[in-house]
């Protein structure tokens, strides 16, 4: 149950390291694109290998696919709210847009952040380890969130001290939603089981293509297609670490 909460903790606190990263340091966007463009490869690498295959595992390819499609569908739809609402530069580390909504951003991110770290809680119901390959992937996609937020959340006049907070909550929460999924799903069916990893298998392919690839390729140029694959490969060898 530690276990849970202590690596939904650590893959969630990259918001916060993000944030920190954003406000004190200049960071190339180049470099911010071949991060984004690594992550993104990774989590395609975790919605395939690891998601979708235990989900295959749990229940069966009906089960599979619809809960595949109702994460990406829900997903998109609150994407479109968020975007509405002025949180579309989110996952952003681009300063060109005009006026973002600070508390569109902090929503859309809770949005991205809670059910992502709850599936890591989830992963590891009836196994000891961890899956590593989820939590380097969310740590990695959280990145540019955490990046994005400082400058979002400075427009709307928020001070350092508060946008570290909000942060740091992000990452509280994270903790408590992984810990969650591993201690309230624990006696469920494997076909419940089999619908939420490949509803968030959806929910992670619909907003890296939404909100991470385009970015990458717009700041860090024709060289982030050899770091998504990169990327992806580095998530099928983590799916072999024991």
């Amino acid at each position: 149950m530690l276990k849970a909460a202590l690596w939904g903790g650590i893959a969630g606190s990259s918001v916060f390291i993000g944030a920190l990263i954003g406000l004190y340091f200049h960071i190339k966007k180049h470099i911010i694109g071949m991060i984004m463009a690594f992550g993104t490869g990774v989590l395609f690498g975790a919605a395939s290998f690891e998601l979708l295959n235990e989900a295959i595992k749990d229940g069966n390819i009906k089960i599979t696919a619809i809960g595949f499609v109702f994460g990406a569908f829900l997903f998109t739809l609150l994407d479109l709210i968020i975007v509405h609402k002025g949180g579309h530069h989110r996952k952003r580390s681009s300063e060109k847009s005009k006026a973002p909504s600070g508390l569109a951003i902090f929503i859309g991110t809770l949005m991205d952040a809670i059910p992502e770290s709850m599936i890591i809680g989830i992963s590891m119901i009836g196994q000891e380890n961890v899956s590593w390959l989820l939590v380097v992937a969310i740590f990695i996609s959280n990145l540019p969130e955490g990046l994005s937020s400082s400058i979002g959340l400075k427009k709307d006049g928020y001070k350092n001290n508060k946008i570290l907070s909000l942060w740091l909550m992000v990452s509280i929460l994270s903790l408590l939603s992984s810990l969650c999924g591993f201690v309230f799903l624990q006696n469920t069916s494997s076909n419940f089981i089999a619908i939420i990893r490949s509803f968030a298998a959806g929910g992670i392919v619909s907003m890296v293509s939404s909100t991470m690839m385009p970015e990458a390729y717009e700041e860090g140029g024709p060289i982030v297609g050899l770091m998504a694959a990169l990327g992806l490969l580095s998530s099928l060898i983590l799916t072999h670490i024991k």
